[in-house]
């Protein structure tokens, strides 16, 4: 299934079922929000949320074939379902979304907006496999393992359900872009909730050893400013 998305591209990855509240400051995306606000009852009021690989900013398509700023996106990413619009007097926004479906994009549409609109191929999020069935009770046992260490103690509302905890797991975990970027991208649950297995098991051993090193203040690196 395929389709048109606006494009928000962001430092983070989002995944399906996942709440991202947003501030929206800059003028291309207060449009793009009030955009999405006036559109009629009953209609999805949605953006697509991609995690920037390069680059700082997305301009808007250039009129004269020149740009003067990239930025490189991954090519996946996630629909954001807008939950709540709060609207500031000086037209600034608070959002609340959802991460929905999967999208791969394939390719950028030329635009009047400011804000850049892609065409996308949704993907599909097939249920959990007797390999992802399997996988699952062994990826929440070591994640309770990794918020033991990392909180001190575990958390005991964590789903079962193998997909809603592949990207649980995918979200939640100290993990970097990249590292998200590639469970996002991952095909199925199993193959999520495997590579899940291994970075777990990586990030645990490494807070573990971390917290094993005795280190002084200044050891750790120059005083935190106030800005």
């Amino acid at each position: 299934m395929t389709g048109t998305l606006p494009l928000f591209p962001l430092g983070t990855v989002l995944f399906p079922g996942l709440v991202l509240p947003l501030h929206i400051f800059e003028d291309r995306w207060r449009q793009l929000i009030r955009h999405l606000r006036d559109m009629p009852d009953g209609t999805p009021r949605e953006f697509g949320v991609v995690a920037i690989d390069r680059g700082l900013e997305v301009l808007p398509p250039p009129h004269n074939g020149i740009t003067t700023s990239e930025v490189v996106v991954h090519e996946v990413g996630c629909v954001a379902q807008i939950r709540q619009i709060t609207e500031h007097a000086d037209g600034r926004f608070d959002i609340v979304t959802v991460g929905a479906r999967r999208f791969r994009i394939t390719g950028f549409l030329p635009t009047p907006q400011p804000y850049p609109i892609a065409g996308v191929e949704y993907l599909p999020e097939p249920p959990a496999d007797a390999a992802a069935i399997e996988l699952a009770p062994r990826v929440l046992a070591r994640f309770r393992e990794y918020l033991s260490v990392l909180r001190g103690g575990a958390d005991d509302q964590l789903p079962a359900d193998p997909v809603v905890l592949s990207h649980l797991v995918a979200a939640t975990s100290a993990l970097t872009v990249a590292d998200r970027q590639a469970l996002l991208s991952a095909p199925d649950t199993a193959t999520r909730l495997l590579a899940e297995l291994k970075l777990l098991a990586r990030e645990t051993a490494l807070l573990a050893e971390i917290r094993a090193v005795p280190a002084t203040l200044a050891q750790l690196g120059p005083a935190p400013t106030m800005n």
